[in-house]
């Protein structure tokens, strides 16, 4: 990183954007009337998309019998010898 003679690093130009360029403003979905971008601006071009869902997956065997379940007496006995 380079610095300046003050011992700063320079700061990057930020590119300007603006409503028009937000994927909600382009698609007719915000329902704000303001003129400067707000907080939840989205470029359009990054062609939004949902996170991908888990995959469900089953186990390879099943319980008898639930967990929560008390033992049987059978099961108690043979416990306690």
């Amino acid at each position: 990183m380079q610095r300046t003679q003050s011992g700063r690093t320079p700061k990057r130009s930020v590119p300007k954007v603006s409503c028009e360029q937000c994927f909600f403003r382009v698609n007719l979905l915000c329902a704000l009337a303001v003129d400067e971008p707000c907080s939840t601006f989205r470029p359009h071009e990054a062609q939004l998309k949902p996170p991908p869902q888990l995959r469900f997956v089953f186990r390879a065997e099943r319980r008898t019998r639930a967990a929560w379940a008390f033992p049987s007496a059978q099961e108690q006995a043979a416990l306690h010898v």
